[in-house]
C-alpha cells in the first residue's frame, strides 16, 4: 500500500522548497488547457482573491479539441488524491484503454483498443503530444518514462483511426497530457508518495500567472528496491512550461522536459522458472543460485569463444537512459476568428541499454516543425470552422550494439552491430467542422504524409582467426492518405450521438528491415504501410450534474498489419516483421461516472469503465480469434 504527503505553500516558501528537492539525489537538473473563464488565486498576504482572466487558451489547435474523434478523458480529481506513479495509474478510469509493465519501473504499455497488446516497452500506433507538443519521435517511439502523474491536470485520449490529424503512426489514435496551469497552483507544493518495497517519491511543483504569463514548474525524484530480484530503480523527472502573453494578439510557449531513468533489469523467466522462483531469491550468484534462477551466458572475452553464466546482478542488466524535449510555439490572432500556430520541438532520446548478452547504446535525435491555421467564419448564419496544417519531422540516429563480459557492472566486449540512418515525415492536412444547422455537425478531411526511411546495418562476424562484416542497406519511401467524416447531433442539452469513419497508417521502422522471414539477417525492404479503416458509433448522456454516461461501438478493419513474430528455434536474428494481410477489430466501449452526493460532497464519485474487444486475423477462410474483456469499478 503506497501513502501520499503533500503540503501547499505560497511562492514565499520557494526557497524552502529548493531545498526540500535537493537533498534527495537525481540524476539530472534542470498549453494549451481546456477553456476557462477565469482562475481565482489566494494572496499570501492579505488572502484577496484576484480574477485572472487566461488569455488564448480557448483558441487551441483541432489536435487538441476534435470535434468528431470519440473522446475519453481522465481529470486531475480522477488521480491526483492518491499515491500515483505511473501513466497507468492516469488512465485507470478510461474505457478502452488498458496498460501493461515495460521494460522498467514507468515504461509503461499503454494500449488504445488494442493498440499495445503484442508491444513489450513504449507507446506503438499511438501519436502521443503534451500540451500540443509532440512525445512521438518520427519513427513511432514513444516512452512513459517521463511521465509522472503529479505533473498533470489531465489526460485525453482521441480513439480510432487518425491520421487525418495527427500523420503516421495515429493507427489506433492519439494521447494528450495536459500539465496543470501556474494560476492554478499559485506558489510552492510539495509532496511524498512512499511505500512498499522502498517506494519512495519526492516531488516539488511550483506555480504563477495571471494575465501577462503562467508558469509551472516540476520536478520529482522516485526509487523504489522493486518486489523482484535486481529491479530497483532512480528516475527523475524535470517538467517545466512558460506561457507569455506577448501582446493581445501574440503569445509564446515554451515546454521542456527532461527524464533520466537508471534502472536494473530482472530477465524474463519461463513458466517454470516463475512457479519454481517467482521473487528470484537467491539467485545473486550464478554459480551458487538456488532452483529457478534465470541467467545469461557471456562471452569470455566479449568477442567469441567460450561463455560464462552469470546472473542479472552479476553482469549488470538494467536501462540507463536520458530523454530531452525541449519546444517552443508561437501563436498569432489575425483576427477573433483566426489564430496561427507555429511551433518546432527537439527531441534527443539517448539509450544505454544492457539488457541481456549484449547492450544497445546511442542517441536518436529528432527535429519536428509543425504550423497550423484555424479559422471560425460563417457560411450565411451558419458556424465553419476550417484548420489546416503542415509538419516536417526529421530523425537521425546511429547506434551500436556490444557483446557483455563477465567482468561485471554491464562490461561492454567487441562491437556485434552497428546501424545509422534517418527517417523523415513530410505532411499537410485539413480538415472542415460545418454546424449547419443548431444540432447538428457535419466533419470532413484529409491527410497525406511522404515518409522516407534510410538506415545501414553492419554486422560482425569474430572468430580467432577473422572479423567478417555484412553490410544490409534499407531505402524505402511511403506515401499514405487519410480521408474522414463524422457527424455530430445534439437533439438536447442532455444528448449527444456522433458517428464516424476514420482511416489511419503506419510505416515500418527502420529495425523492421534488417531480418528475413527465415530469421537471418538480410534485407527485407518490401514491407508495406500498415492501414486502417474504422467505424464509430457513440452516444453521451447527462442528465443531471451527478450522472454522465457515454458508449461507443466501434469497427476497425486493418490492412497489412505489421507484425513481429519468432522464426524459429536457434534462428541466427530472432523475430522478423511482416505484413498479416487482414485483421478487424470491434468492440464496444462504456464510461459512466455517478456523483452521489454531488451538492454536500461533490469529491465523492463512482466511475465505471468497461470494454469488449473482439479481434479476428487472417486471410479469406483462415481467421484467429482474439477476445478481451475489461471491467473497472472504481469508487473515488
Amino acid at each position: 500500500m503506497n501513502t501520499s504527503f503533500e503540503s501547499s505553500r505560497p511562492l514565499g516558501s520557494l526557497v524552502l522548497g529548493c531545498v526540500f528537492l535537493g537533498a534527495f539525489p537525481a540524476h539530472a537538473q534542470p498549453l494549451q488547457a481546456r477553456p476557462r473563464k477565469t482562475a481565482s488565486v489566494a494572496s499570501s498576504a492579505h488572502q484577496n482573491v484576484e480574477s485572472i482572466l487566461v488569455r488564448g487558451t480557448t483558441r487551441g489547435s483541432a489536435r487538441l479539441h476534435p470535434t468528431d474523434e470519440t473522446t475519453y478523458s481522465a481529470e486531475r480529481t480522477d488521480f491526483a488524491h492518491r499515491a500515483a506513479q505511473s501513466v497507468a495509474d492516469m488512465v485507470a478510469t478510461l474505457p478502452g484503454v488498458t496498460v501493461l509493465q515495460g521494460n522498467g519501473p514507468r515504461d509503461s504499455v499503454v494500449s488504445v483498443r488494442g493498440s499495445g497488446a503484442r508491444q513489450s516497452y513504449g507507446l506503438k500506433n499511438l501519436q502521443v503530444t503534451e500540451d500540443g507538443f509532440p512525445m512521438t519521435q518520427p519513427d513511432g517511439t514513444a516512452r512513459a518514462d517521463l511521465i509522472d502523474p503529479h505533473a498533470y491536470e489531465g489526460v485525453d485520449v482521441f480513439q480510432g483511426p487518425a491520421s487525418t490529424l495527427y500523420g503516421n503512426y495515429a493507427i489506433n489514435g492519439a494521447i494528450n497530457f495536459r500539465t496543470r496551469n501556474g494560476a492554478d497552483i499559485h506558489g510552492l507544493e510539495l509532496g511524498s508518495d512512499f511505500g512498499s518495497f522502498g517506494l519512495f517519491n519526492n516531488y516539488i511543483t511550483i506555480g504563477a500567472g495571471n494575465k501577462r504569463y503562467d508558469f509551472m514548474l516540476f520536478g520529482s525524484d522516485v526509487r523504489s528496491n522493486g518486489f523482484i530480484a535486481n529491479s530497483q530503480y532512480n528516475t527523475s523527472t524535470e517538467n517545466m512550461r512558460l506561457r507569455v502573453n506577448l501582446t493581445s494578439s501574440d503569445r509564446l510557449i515554451l515546454k521542456f522536459v527532461n527524464n533520466v531513468t537508471d534502472t536494473s533489469l530482472p530477465l524474463r523467466l519461463s513458466l517454470n522458472q516463475f512457479r519454481s522462483n517467482p521473487y528470484q531469491n537467491g539467485c545473486a550468484n550464478a554459480a551458487s543460485a538456488a532452483a529457478g534462477c534465470a541467467s545469461v551466458n557471456l562471452l569470455v572475452n566479449g568477442a567469441y569463444g567460450a561463455r560464462q553464466t552469470m546472473s542479472p546482478q552479476q553482469a549488470g542488466l538494467g536501462r540507463f537512459d536520458r530523454r530531452s524535449i525541449v519546444g517552443l510555439r508561437w501563436e498569432h490572432d489575425f483576427d477573433p476568428g483566426t489564430t496561427w500556430h507555429t511551433q518546432f520541438t527537439y527531441d534527443q532520446r539517448h539509450t544505454d541499454q544492457p539488457t541481456s548478452t549484449t547492450a544497445f547504446v546511442g542517441p536518436f535525435n529528432s527535429y519536428n516543425v509543425q504550423t497550423d491555421l484555424t479559422n471560425r467564419s460563417r457560411i450565411g448564419k451558419t458556424p465553419l470552422t476550417s484548420f489546416v496544417s503542415a509538419s516536417f519531422d526529421y530523425m537521425d540516429y546511429g547506434y551500436q550494439v556490444y557483446n557483455l563480459t563477465p567482468q561485471g557492472g554491464a562490461t561492454r566486449g567487441a562491437l556485434n552491430s552497428t546501424s545509422y540512418g534517418h527517417q523523415w515525415n513530410i505532411g499537410l492536412r485539413f480538415q472542415e467542422d460545418w454546424q449547419f444547422s443548431p444540432l447538428w455537425h457535419a466533419v470532413i478531411g484529409l491527410g497525406g504524409t511522404q515518409s522516407d526511411v534510410g538506415a545501414v546495418q553492419t554486422l560482425y562476424n569474430r572468430s580467432a582467426s577473422s572479423t567478417s562484416l555484412q553490410n544490409i542497406t534499407a531505402n524505402r519511401r511511403f506515401f499514405n492518405l487519410a480521408p474522414e467524416a463524422s457527424l455530430v447531433y445534439t437533439p438536447t442539452k442532455d444528448w449527444t450521438l456522433h458517428s464516424r469513419v476514420g482511416t489511419a497508417y503506419a510505416t515500418p521502422g527502420y529495425s523492421s528491415f534488417f531480418v528475413t522471414p527465415q530469421g537471418t539477417y538480410g534485407n527485407n525492404t518490401q514491407l508495406k504501410s500498415e492501414t486502417s479503416l474504422g467505424f464509430d458509433l457513440g452516444a453521451e448522456w447527462h442528465p443531471s450534474p451527478s450522472i454522465n454516461i457515454q458508449a461507443t461501438g466501434f469497427y476497425e478493419f486493418y490492412r497489412n498489419e505489421l507484425v513481429s513474430q519468432s522464426a524459429g528455434v536457434n534462428t541466427p536474428a530472432g523475430s522478423y516483421t511482416f505484413n498479416a494481410p487482414a485483421s478487424e477489430h470491434r468492440g464496444i466501449e462504456l464510461g459512466a461516472t455517478w456523483q452521489p452526493l454531488h451538492a454536500s460532497l461533490p469529491g465523492a464519485r463512482l466511475k465505471l469503465s468497461y470494454t469488449y474487444d473482439n479481434q479476428m486475423e487472417g486471410s479469406k477462410n483462415r481467421w484467429l480469434m482474439r477476445l478481451a474483456r475489461d471491467f473497472r469499478l472504481l469508487a473515488i
